[in-house]
């Protein structure tokens, strides 16, 4: 029986596997803006970075993100150049979504090299603090150990593994205001443009540890783990499993005079279909209704649009 129960458990873990191998996006569905921040190609520039290996890009896992940015009145624009100081000084807002080295752009096996030179890293940094905005995001392995020392230069901890709750349970994660872990903050309860977001749902993705001075948005609670493994979706009885009891999978924080926000999963940015029955993953999932205005709400706190109390 024992053994019987595992092998149902595992199955039940490998399935969403066989959803990601084939994520398109979702172009036919187009969340409600009654409201947008700006006037029509007026807003701030937004880059999204196509250079690093990204699993999700601005033409293609990412487009319907896109299309929500610019129906908010953003200008969008993305290339595939490395970080240089020239290319941070003409955009407002870098977004870098499931980066990968080379290595691993066909094998999603440990190692997991950086995808970022430690010079586009400290350049990133220096560029932050000066004023600029990063929104970065690196979903379950390998992606965050392709994004670790990028995330370190901020003082967050990616954790290179799976972010799960019971065995076998189909995401999403729901965070929500009833059960405290949707956060009380001004990027959740803003209503400048649009209605407060009372949940989030995320799809697998990790999770991190913050450091002191960042604001966290997702806390997992007590039902959560991280699984370990050596091989994407690839689990036994013997992957090791972390506690992820309070660890975030989204935060943000105020760096000098720039902004940082950080997330572990990506599919919660974006509407995507997957797999042959066409499951809705993202902000066009039933379970997640109020996803669309939260990644709108953080970019308006990265662009300065949503200010904090204190501020």
């Amino acid at each position: 029986m024992k053994i019987l129960g595992l092998c149902h458990c595992l199955c039940l873990l490998l399935t969403p596997c066989l959803l990601w191998a084939q994520q398109t996006a979702d172009s036919e569905f187009t969340p409600p803006n009654n409201r947008p921040a700006y006037a029509q190609e007026s807003g701030p520039l937004v880059y999204i970075d196509d250079g690093h290996g990204n699993f999700h890009t601005a033409d293609f896992r990412f487009e319907p993100f896109v299309k929500l940015l610019e129906r908010d009145g953003y200008r969008i624009a993305s290339g595939s150049s490395s970080f240089t100081r020239h290319l941070l000084g003409e955009i407002n807002i870098l977004v870098i979504s499931n980066a990968l080295h080379q290595s691993n752009l066909e094998d999603w096996i440990l190692p997991t090299p950086s995808a970022f030179t430690m010079t586009e890293v400290q350049l990133v940094h220096q560029w932050v603090k000066q004023g600029g905005r990063l929104l970065l995001i690196a979903d379950h392995m390998p992606f965050p150990g392709a994004s670790a020392a990028l995330a370190t230069a901020f003082g967050f901890t990616f954790c290179n593994g799976f972010a799960m709750a019971e065995p076998g349970q189909w995401p999403p994660a729901l965070f929500s205001l009833n059960n405290g872990t949707l956060k009380d903050h001004v990027i959740v309860n803003d209503q400048s443009h649009g209605d407060p977001v009372q949940s989030v749902a995320t799809f697998t993705g990790q999770g991190f540890q913050i450091p002191e001075n960042a604001e966290n948005l997702l806390e997992f609670d007590e039902r959560f783990y991280s699984l370990m493994p050596d091989t994407a979706w690839q689990f036994n009885a013997h992957t090791p499993k972390i506690n992820l009891n309070g660890w975030s999978q989204g935060a943000v924080m105020r760096v000098g005079k720039g902004r940082v926000a950080i997330f572990g999963e990506a599919a919660m940015f974006t509407a995507q279909v997957a797999g042959p029955t066409k499951t809705k993953v993202g902000f066009n999932a039933p379970e997640a209704p109020h996803n669309a205005q939260f990644v709108l709400n953080v970019m308006h706190w990265l662009d300065g649009k949503i200010l904090t109390p204190k501020q």
